[in-house]
């Protein structure tokens, strides 16, 4: 059992759990684990013990063996090709990592203005793939042009507008933070579940 699959066996954890309509502190009594270090194995913050996993299992009525295999058969790897659009709702704004996963990735093309302030709680990455940007954060402007990287951290007040026509900017968030599959009227600039948030 390498690293990579004791960190990737989380999603295969809570996906038996469900299965088998248990509560955390019923697999932490079970296991003898505490319920804050499963939630963080299930959200694959923490890696467990092979000793660990074995208990695990056996909370939840399989093998540690059983739990890799399902955990391998889980792993994602997806290609979003050029003019996809699937799942945003204008195709000025791209999703350009489908389903739900703990990374979400968003391209805006174009003149974009939102003309709006957000506060989001995770932190964010904006990289200029093409044209320009202008960023004011926390009453600060700041200008970005093509191959520039801009990271703020969660809670910094923000607002952007795209500068040139053709413009790409690609923002990328933890999950929550960037993304557009929570957003009935998600327009241009909106980031997620928390767009809008001022306070």
């Amino acid at each position: 059992m390498d690293d990579k699959e004791t960190l990737r066996v989380g999603t295969a954890v809570r996906r038996r759990r469900k299965s088998l309509a248990l509560t955390l502190a019923t697999v932490a009594a079970r296991s003898g684990l505490s319920v804050p270090f499963l939630s963080q194995i299930e959200n694959e913050r923490a890696r467990p013990s092979p000793r660990s996993l074995e208990r695990v299992a056996k909370a939840l009525e399989t093998s540690a063996a059983e739990l890799i295999a399902a955990a391998d058969s889980g792993r994602t790897v997806d290609v979003v090709r050029a003019g996809q659009y699937d799942g945003a709702p204008v195709e000025a704004v791209r999703c350009v990592v489908r389903g739900r996963h703990q990374l979400r990735a968003t391209e805006y093309t174009g003149e974009q203005d939102t003309g709006r302030e957000f506060q989001h709680h995770g932190d964010e990455l904006m990289y200029i793939a093409d044209g320009a940007a202008e960023v004011e954060a926390e009453g600060r402007a700041y200008r970005l042009e093509r191959g520039d990287t801009l990271f703020l951290s969660g809670g910094v007040r923000h607002r952007w507008r795209a500068t040139e026509e053709g413009t790409r900017i690609l923002v990328v968030a933890a999950a929550g933070t960037v993304g557009h599959d929570d957003d009935t009227d998600a327009g241009p600039g909106l980031h997620g579940g928390d767009a809008g948030h001022d306070g």
